[in-house]
């Protein structure tokens, strides 16, 4: 059984991610958690001093948000009817970020999925802010659906490391679990700075491989490339369904949310990208 947060602010980009996470998961039980977030629009003191003429907004916030969640769970059972799943809605006063933090643990959520689009919908930028702090902070896997993603089966997976990281301490059980599924073949790409790799990369990689037993894989070394050009490159010649890549303080992941943007701005992503804290 897979517990699935899904967060929705009810737009059709929030849809779009929740329709990817049914149709991924449709043969496998999960139960989907279904969270909107709210904050009363108005200055926090005088909301908790109770100005006359707010008196009550909360609630009617609330009455809207838990609303809307019935009518996106109707929406969900008539579109995609699957006795695999079950659905619970939650509306809660809180930050995204502060609500996400609390449950994963509480509620032993194995992956969030939700949209990446942001307010301004510049080509340039990547992910829209929640989703940003929300992958920064996870404490489980993360998966970003990009707008307008036409849903593919996930059977091509490109999986871009540095094996910096100890794959002891990354949380692979969504990773396997989707990849044996939909019986996908896993591309694990590295890409060379023109050095040998140390005895500890090689260790990561031997453990990378042995966790990938039993699923189709192969390891791949282009040299002396800038890692947004490597992916790139290879989804050019490879078509591929999920990026998936590992984020800690060494990786490109964390370099895509403080390096300036023109450093970036060749790296689009166009299909569905998970990603995996390191939880040492």
């Amino acid at each position: 059984m897979l517990r699935i947060l899904l967060p929705t602010d009810f737009s059709e980009n929030a849809y779009e991610a929740i329709q990817y996470a049914l149709q991924t998961f449709k043969d496998i039980k999960s139960t989907f958690y279904l969270l909107h977030t709210y904050m009363p629009p108005v200055y926090h003191a005088e909301y908790l001093v109770g100005s006359p003429g707010l008196i009550g907004l909360g609630d009617v916030i609330r009455e809207a948000a838990v609303e809307n969640l019935d009518k996106l769970k109707a929406r969900i059972e008539k579109e995609h009817p699957n006795n695999n799943h079950t659905f619970n809605s939650l509306a809660c006063q809180n930050t995204l970020t502060n609500e996400i933090s609390r449950m994963v643990p509480e509620e032993e959520i194995n992956l969030i999925l939700l949209g990446t689009k942001g307010a301004t919908g510049a080509k340039e930028i990547l992910f829209g802010t929640n989703t940003v702090d929300i992958i920064k902070r996870a404490k489980c896997p993360v998966i970003a659906v990009p707008p307008n993603f036409e849903y593919e089966v996930p059977n091509e997976i490109l999986f871009p490391t540095d094996y910096e990281v100890d794959f002891k301490t990354v949380p692979l059980k969504v990773l396997l679990k989707v990849a044996r599924q939909h019986v996908s073949s896993i591309e694990v790409l590295h890409v060379s700075n023109g050095y040998d790799l140390t005895k500890q990369q090689l260790k990561n990689q031997a453990k990378l491989d042995e966790e990938l037993k039993g699923i189709a894989h192969l390891f791949h070394n282009p040299h002396n490339q800038e890692i947004i050009n490597a992916i790139n490159d290879f989804q050019l010649k490879h078509k591929m369904n999920l990026l998936v890549m590992v984020q800690n303080k060494h990786t490109f992941v964390e370099r895509l949310f403080i390096e300036p943007v023109i450093k970036k701005i060749g790296f689009h992503i166009t299909i569905p990208f998970m990603v995996l804290p390191d939880l040492k």
